[in-house]
């Protein structure tokens, strides 16, 4: 089991990114899959998720209007799109997976770092 995250970099305030996860090891249509953040000196945050449709999506309240969570079950893909980003955005982000009828995610991946200047 695999989960990749990718994309991170150093951008300006007000710049965007896009991360990618890439899974693979296990049905990835039968899992919903979040992002998470984690900053320095901070606990892990929950971003955003996605249904295994895709037809489902939840932010928490400081991305929403800004970031995009989406899916492209052919690739095996989940992508974060992240617009107006902000140096509070800084964090390591990876993602996760988490089988239907369950309530904790079972596979976790590597984080991508991004990095948000002023």
């Amino acid at each position: 089991v695999q989960l990749q995250a990718s994309g991170g970099g150093l951008v300006q305030a007000g710049g965007s990114l896009r991360l990618s996860c890439a899974a693979s090891g296990f049905s990835f249509d039968d899992y919903t899959i979040g992002w998470f953040r984690q900053a320095p000196g901070k606990e892990r945050e929950f971003v955003a998720t996605i249904s295994r449709s895709g037809g489902g999506t939840f932010y928490v309240e400081s991305v929403k209007g800004r970031f995009r969570i989406s899916r492209d079950n052919a690739k095996n893909t989940v992508y974060l799109q992240m617009n107006s980003l902000r140096p509070e955005d800084t964090a390591v982000y990876c993602c996760a997976a988490k089988n239907v009828g369950t309530s904790e995610y079972e596979y976790w991946g590597q984080g991508t770092q991004v990095t948000v200047s002023s």
